[in-house]
């Protein structure tokens, strides 16, 4: 499959976005954080800074890619919780939307959830029956987000299924791609064109702790270190709050000689030490950006950086499920080797999809 233009929802400041321009594939995304517009424009992305639910399919009629990574806040463990709560919800909602339910009458039983960003998990699904109903639908979609989605996930896929869409779903390690952090994802992947479709094969290790980076299956590459990437000039840990609950006792500690734990928003209060336990700088923000596979150089901008890439999908893993889902072999290292730099990017007038005007409402 060869992809005209990719239609990214809630792209945030340009993960999957990265991914395929160095795929060399055509994209646009949908954001409605200002701060994180404010990177994509830096960047040079095709950006629509306005709400996903106030667009559609008919607004990117050259797009035949759907991608999107709906907000997680609400389903993560860090969170409150709202989403896990509310997920018989969520799958009740599918079912509404499938049997075409007025959306007027969703909507307005949407915003009676405990947490409305909850509901946009739905947004994609809409997106694609949208496009089906047309007569355009996308030939492949591309979804992720925090591993309690995977039921959503499981839900979307019986719909496409039943909508002529060959599919699969599934939790990815990001270190398995590469991603020098241990970092889980729930992925559904889909086409339009094809009996059957695979989430792509790891070409790492899995990380564990306390087992030598060297062991493991031969036939994979040892997983990456935050020094390899970091490139510090001395060795150092990380002392991490993420997943402590505040209790000092329980703060998790990485070594630059493994994979970084989980990149959230919240990065910049990590503390950095040498081996002696003596205070080092903390990331900056393109030392925090390597840690999610974005180039060495890329302009963030604007408030936030930090959540900006905490919530951001890495580049690595999207080129990987990209390429699964486009039916293409696995990216070379030529390829992977491009998210080294962005400066070097040529940004040319006939790459910049079309795009609708401003923002509704």
């Amino acid at each position: 499959m060869q992809p005209t233009q990719i239609v990214d929802l809630f792209a945030g400041p340009g993960g999957l976005d990265v991914a395929a321009e160095k795929l060399g594939v055509a994209s646009v995304g949908v954001e409605w954080d200002g701060a994180a517009c404010t990177t994509r424009r830096a960047a040079g992305l095709a950006t629509i800074e306005g709400d996903v639910r106030q667009y559609g399919p008919a607004d990117f009629p050259d797009a035949d890619v759907l991608a999107g990574g709906p907000p997680c806040q609400t389903f993560t463990v860090a969170g409150g919780g709202a989403g896990r709560r509310a997920l018989d919800d969520v799958l009740a909602f599918i079912k509404r939307i499938v049997a075409r339910e007025p959306r007027e009458l969703i909507d307005r039983d949407l915003a009676k959830m405990e947490d409305e960003r909850t509901g946009l998990v739905l947004e994609p699904l809409r997106w694609a029956l949208e496009a089906i109903d047309s007569g355009a639908a996308y030939r492949a979609i591309v979804l992720e987000q925090v591993p309690a989605v995977l039921p959503v996930w499981e839900a979307y896929e019986e719909v496409l299924q039943g909508e002529g869409y060959a599919t699969d779903s599934g939790i990815l390690r990001t270190e398995e791609y590469g991603v020098p952090q241990t970092r889980k994802r729930a992925v559904l992947i889909a086409r339009k064109d094809v009996e059957e479709i695979s989430l792509p094969e790891p070409t790492h290790r899995a990380y564990r702790k306390g087992i030598e980076r060297e062991s493991g299956d031969r036939r994979l590459k040892p997983w990456v270190t935050m020094g390899e990437v970091v490139r510090r000039p001395q060795p150092f840990l990380v002392i991490s709050n993420y997943g402590t609950g505040g209790d000092p006792k329980a703060r998790g500690r990485r070594a630059s000689w493994e994979p970084s734990a989980t990149v959230t928003g919240k990065i910049s209060r990590n503390r950095l030490v040498s081996q002696n336990e003596d205070e080092l700088e903390r990331f900056s923000f393109s030392e925090a950006g390597l840690l999610q596979t974005f180039p060495r150089d890329y302009p963030w901008s604007g408030k936030d950086v930090g959540q900006q890439i905490g919530n951001a999908v890495p580049p690595r893993l999207a080129i990987h499920i990209l390429s699964a889902a486009f039916g293409w072999d696995p990216p070379s290292e030529e390829v992977l080797e491009r998210l080294g730099m962005w400066k070097s990017r040529v940004i040319k007038q006939a790459d910049k999809p079309a795009m609708v005007g401003a923002a509704h409402g």
